[in-house]
């Protein structure tokens, strides 16, 4: 399998250099030349298999022969070992919605499924092949601890994260600062989780800076992320379906990058029998206002009780219109130089037509997120956290709808503690941090800056 650029700059590589290279040269993302299809007989054997067997068998072809099948059995295994849960993302019923728990990992939230294994990834190709890799991410809360968790400690890796000062909640700042291995870096920003990640893509776009201090993806635009998170997506069906091939599931996704959503669009284009996948927003509505209207246009961002989902730049949408406009790089080309050039970006009636078959979307601002947490717990002492709120209340009225619970609630007390009135308890992994102590630089939203504490950074630790 090899992959290439949804903006058509970049030779074919195969998936461990793709792994490696992040963000294409050309600035686009990295797709599979190919989308492997998968039978109703092969659907039906996998809903059968625990988690880590899946994913395996998920991930195989779009890994190909870059990595021998027993080594990505050895690395999948040992990333989902840190999980505290037997089944990794389990499926429960709450009220008569199905909620996948996609929180069970070392900093519990949903990008621990892609992020262990991103980061034994690293460790494994390193390792092989020699080299080191410095990580540059954005987040806008539950990315960075993540992705810090993932790297923190392996040699031959250096990780700055850079989150938006003030933007993310205490406990997810704190599960980023109070990493103290001396390869781990938090950078605060004066600035919006799109400052930072402009900042990102723009250092990965300096071809000459990036080559030169071998700069790495741990965000979305890394294509294995989306594919470790496609796994969860048929774990899912199987748990839901029992294997049937004619049963369609739908899914409501919490939506700010849209690299979750993604992934299961990819699922969806394997053969997965979804039928629905719900784009749930919070204020930060420009996904919806995509689906609903066919025009992408950026606006302000709002703070919400939702972080992780304030985003008006979404990133992995660009696979999704590469996807769309049946891979013509040129017209994705076209499309973000008017984004750039405007602001805004539109898709004709026949497009959007597709659009509307391919999802639904709903927005759901911070006072019915409130109400969701408040009922819900009413009715079950289940305590949904505001992301996963929010896609719950987007579902309302879906038959047979998994709704993904992308965090655990306990990262979000302070929206929890105004629904219901008080906490979620913490699990283990989020206890005693507001107590230890701290390291992370602030740094202006200028793009030199950064750039310049990132090189005084390395130097530092290449003479220690």
């Amino acid at each position: 399998m090899n992959y290439v650029s949804t903006r058509g700059g970049v030779s074919p590589v195969d998936f461990a250099q793709a792994v490696m290279m992040g963000l294409g040269t050309d600035g686009g993302l990295l797709v599979p030349q190919a989308i492997p299809a998968v039978d109703a007989k092969t659907l039906a054997a996998w809903a059968a298999l625990d988690f880590p067997e899946l994913a395996l068998e998920v991930m195989a072809p779009f890994v190909g022969d870059s990595i021998p099948r027993e080594d990505l059995a050895t690395l999948i295994h040992r990333s989902y070992a840190t999980f505290d849960h037997s089944e990794v993302t389990p499926v429960v019923e709450v009220d008569g919605v199905r909620i996948l728990e996609l929180f069970h990992g070392p900093t519990a939230a949903f990008k621990d499924v892609a992020l262990q294994l991103l980061g034994n990834l690293f460790e494994y190709l390193l390792e092989r092949d020699g080299g080191r890799i410095n990580i540059v991410g954005a987040t806008s809360g539950d990315t960075g601890s993540a992705a810090i968790a993932g790297v923190r400690g392996k040699a031959r890796i250096e990780i700055f994260i850079l989150h938006p000062k003030g933007r993310v909640s205490p406990i997810q700042e704190r599960q980023m600062t109070t990493v103290l291995d001396a390869n781990v870096h938090n950078l605060a920003l004066r600035g919006t989780f799109d400052d930072a990640q402009g900042i990102v893509k723009a250092l990965f776009n300096d071809l000459e800076f990036k080559g030169h201090h071998h700069l790495g993806a741990v965000n979305s635009i890394n294509w294995a992320r989306i594919l470790a998170q496609t796994v969860y997506y048929f774990y899912a069906w199987g748990r839901v379906s029992g294997g049937d091939p004619q049963r369609l599931v739908n899914f409501a996704v919490p939506t700010g990058n849209f690299g979750d959503v993604f992934a299961g669009y990819l699922a969806k284009r394997m053969g997965l029998p979804i039928g629905r996948l719900i784009i749930a927003t919070n204020s930060n509505d420009i996904m919806a206002r995509f689906v609903h209207s066919g025009v992408y246009a950026a606006g302000e961002v709002f703070p919400t009780l939702s972080p992780a989902m304030d985003i008006q730049i979404a990133s992995n949408f660009e696979r999704y219109l590469y996807y769309l406009h049946e891979e013509d790089a040129a017209a994705v080309r076209a499309l973000l130089e008017t984004m750039h050039r405007t602001g805004h970006m539109a898709v004709g009636e026949i497009l959007h037509r597709t659009v509307a078959a391919d999802f639904d979307a709903a927005a759901v601002d911070d006072a019915a997120t409130l109400e969701q947490i408040r009922a819900t717990h009413a009715a079950t002492g289940y305590i949904l956290d505001p992301h996963t709120a929010v896609g719950v209340r987007a579902a309302a009225g879906m038959a047979d709808c998994v709704c993904l619970a992308t965090a655990h609630p306990a990262k979000f007390n302070e929206a929890v503690t105004a629904a219901i009135g008080q906490e979620a308890a913490p699990p283990a992994s989020l206890q005693g941090l507001m107590d230890k102590p701290t390291r992370c630089a602030v740094l202006d939203n200028d793009l030199a800056t950064v750039k310049r504490h990132i090189v005084a950074t390395l130097t530092e630790r290449a003479g220690a």
